[in-house]
């Protein structure tokens, strides 16, 4: 069976094909129509051809998205690619491809990756993390993406940040409309910002990390208590879901300092007289969305050529 896997951005759209074993056959990607709906569309059409010119006929198409399919509307939601928002994209582009098409949210599809293949290979759950721009999550159950009743599982950055200190009360402002979120504490602005308003220095994340790496004092700090944090965040996650790994992915990913320091950080706040759960960091990088968009039929029967 061959697969194509589209990862659909809001700034580029990228696909590639994989063959039974994984292996890469072809990989194209284009600049996203931004505010194109139409365009949109058209753009996954025509790369889904090129793709089959260059690896012959795939028998299947997964799609990974900024935001989830509503179970109650069958509409796009939460995708901060805003045209999106609204429109029935898995029926238009089954209708424009002219076969079944299979739809997930782009931390899922980065789970899947990492458990079919990738660092959580062999685990029966995975819980795939994304920290960069944003804070998001997936759940993969026995080499299934779990969605959820209202296709939102994994979205655990929307969650409060747990034991709060009274220095972290309220918390910031979230764009999802309330205070303290995980994701106003964890994202890559998250850090950035805790850094300025604790040394006043305007820092991206990435530099703060190398600084504390060059053994800068106060930048060190600010990434103790980043970890910390993530410590809380994810025991939070093990006491819920029980995960044999943890994968890390998005930028906040490449700071080495944290598979060692969190796990010895999370263990007062899990449930538990051992943590036997696994941090890791990811292996496809930033392959991931499109690799799990391409896994989604994993166990499926391919389908017909509608």
């Amino acid at each position: 069976m061959k697969r194509i896997g589209i990862d659909l951005g809001g700034t580029k759209i990228e696909a590639l094909a994989l063959d039974e074993a994984g292996r890469e056959l072809a990989r194209r990607r284009v600049a996203t129509p931004r505010e194109d709906y139409a365009g949109t569309l058209g753009a996954v059409r025509d790369l889904v051809a090129a793709i089959e010119r260059e690896a012959g006929a795939c028998d299947t198409v997964g799609v990974g998205t900024p935001g989830a399919v509503s179970a109650r509307t069958g509409l796009m939601k939460n995708c901060n690619s805003t045209w999106l928002n609204g429109q029935p994209l898995a029926r238009d582009l089954e209708s424009a491809l002219g076969r079944p098409v299979r739809i997930a949210n782009d931390a899922n599809c980065f789970a899947l990756s990492e458990a079919v293949d990738g660092a959580g290979r062999g685990a029966s759950i995975v819980f795939g993390v994304i920290l960069g721009t944003g804070v998001g999550g997936g759940i993969v159950v026995d080499g299934r993406v779990l969605e959820g009743a209202n296709a939102i599982a994994g979205e655990w950055g929307h969650n409060p940040l747990p034991w709060p200190r009274d220095e972290e009360r309220p918390g910031a402002a979230c764009y999802c409309g309330r205070a303290g979120c995980i994701e106003t504490w964890l994202s890559g602005p998250a850090l950035a910002a805790d850094h300025e308003r604790r040394c006043g220095e305007a820092l991206a994340a990435d530099r703060v990390a190398a600084r504390a790496a060059e053994g800068d004092a106060a930048c060190a700090a600010t990434l103790a208590r980043y970890a910390e944090r993530l410590a809380r965040a994810l025991a939070y996650v093990i006491n819920i879901l029980d995960p044999q790994v943890i994968v890390l992915g998005g930028g906040l990913s490449n700071i080495e300092r944290l598979y060692a320091e969190v796990p010895a950080l999370w263990a007062r706040h899990v449930f538990s007289d051992q943590v036997a759960t696994r941090l890791v960091r990811n292996v496809h990088g930033d392959s991931g969305g499109v690799r799990g968009a391409a896994w989604l039929w994993q166990g499926v029967p391919a389908p017909g050529r509608g």
